[in-house]
């Protein structure tokens, strides 16, 4: 009897993807881009079964920050080191786990380029999104088999 109630109530991952968010908090939660942590899980929930998601932040990010990211869901992973360092051998450990089908990166950082290109060539579908038309990185886009913008 709970086989039946499971089947009903999990997702169908035959035919929706899981996806791995993983968002460059200091690169693009500025005040020049207003990126909204709900337009995140948004945009990620529209892309597939949301696996991992996850917020990267130095030590100076603010309380609130951190309250409302977690607070929708966002798993919150605050470093004293570089930011972009740590997001890039999670996101690729993750993917050499088999974990997620679709990796999606929140930055305008050129740096996450080779992740990007380690997807693709483990058979991951990789996603670049801009938090705004002045914050898209060509060369992401470019490595990416699709682009989103964030436009508020």
């Amino acid at each position: 009897m709970f086989d039946r109630v499971r089947a009903r109530l999990a997702p169908d991952t035959a035919t929706e993807p899981a996806i791995g968010l993983f968002v460059d908090g200091p690169n693009v939660f500025r005040d020049e881009f207003d990126v909204d942590l709900d337009d995140l899980r948004d945009t990620a929930r529209r892309l597939g079964r949301v696996g991992v998601i996850r917020l990267y932040l130095d030590e100076h990010a603010t309380p609130g920050l951190i309250q409302a990211a977690e607070a929708r869901g966002f798993e919150v992973i605050i470093t004293s080191g570089d930011v972009d360092v740590k997001l890039a051998v999670d996101a690729t450990a993750i993917v050499g786990d088999g974990t997620i089908d679709r990796l999606a990166i929140v930055s305008r950082d050129t740096d996450f380029k080779p992740v990007l290109e380690y997807a693709g060539t483990a058979g991951v579908e990789t996603i670049a999104i801009a938090p705004g038309s002045h914050g898209r990185s060509d060369a992401l886009q470019n490595a990416a088999d699709d682009a989103v913008t964030l436009d508020r």
